[in-house]
Order: structure tokens, then C-alpha cells, then sequence
């Protein structure tokens, strides 16, 4: 089985260090996906929102990673806004097990958070929504 190409979707004021161990992640022996893009840090003028389009094109799903202030991420909302209109497959991603972790503004309230577990991202990254 191939790897899934994913784009990571994260906070960048408060959670790249997770974006780190993510993509330290992807980088072991048998991981089930490689980052493809990420989060940019440019601001939300222009045709932001296109070229974040065009980079999901070539991706296979959207991971969200979740810490304590992605409900106040206006990126990370977008992001997830845009892959929900795309019907890009994606799902959110509890990043700091010691801390309360919110969701994106634009997750529904269905959308499940699930545990960074490597066994849940072979899961997830299989079968994701």
C-alpha cells in the first residue's frame, strides 16, 4: 500500500512544534501517509484561499491537528472550511494529551477528536471520513 499524501492543517502561533513531531511521524519506516503541504503563515488577503485549494488537490486527506487555541485559529478554520467544500477527506487531531484541545471553528459538531496514537493515525489514515 502506498503512503497518503496529507496536508497538515495546525496553529501556527501555538502548535508547530506539533507540526514537527508530525511530520517526524511521517518520516518513520512504514508510516501510512507523507506530508505533502501544511498550514502557510501568510495572511488571509488575496487569493489565499485558492492557492490553499490548489494545494489540496494534491493531497489525499487533511490532518487537523487540534491544541488549546485552534478554535481562535482563523487559518486552521479556513483550511478545514475549504476542505469540507472540496470533500477532501480529513480529521481532527487531539495534539497535547496534558492540555484541553479545542476544534476548528468550522468542524462539525460531529466531528470526533481523536487521540495522536500511532495506532490511530494507521486507522485513520486508512479509512478517514
Amino acid at each position: 500500500m502506498s503512503a497518503k499524501r496529507v496536508f497538515i492543517s495546525f496553529d501556527y502561533d501555538h502548535d508547530e512544534d506539533l507540526r514537527n513531531l508530525l511530520a517526524g511521524q511521517a518520516k518513520l519506516d512504514g508510516s501510512p501517509f507523507e506530508i505533502i503541504d501544511r498550514s502557510v503563515r501568510e495572511p488571509l488577503t488575496g487569493d489565499w484561499k485558492e492557492k490553499v485549494r490548489r494545494r489540496m488537490d494534491n493531497v489525499d486527506l487533511v490532518i487537523v491537528i487540534c491544541g488549546e487555541y485552534t478554535h481562535l485559529a482563523a487559518g486552521v478554520a479556513a483550511e478545514l472550511g475549504i476542505a469540507q467544500e472540496v470533500k477532501k477527506a480529513y480529521f481532527l487531531l487531539w495534539g497535547r494529551s496534558d492540555k484541553v484541545c479545542t476544534k476548528p471553528r468550522t468542524a462539525l459538531d460531529s466531528d470526533k477528536v481523536y487521540s495522536w496514537t500511532w495506532d490511530h493515525l494507521g486507522l485513520l489514515v486508512g479509512g478517514s471520513r
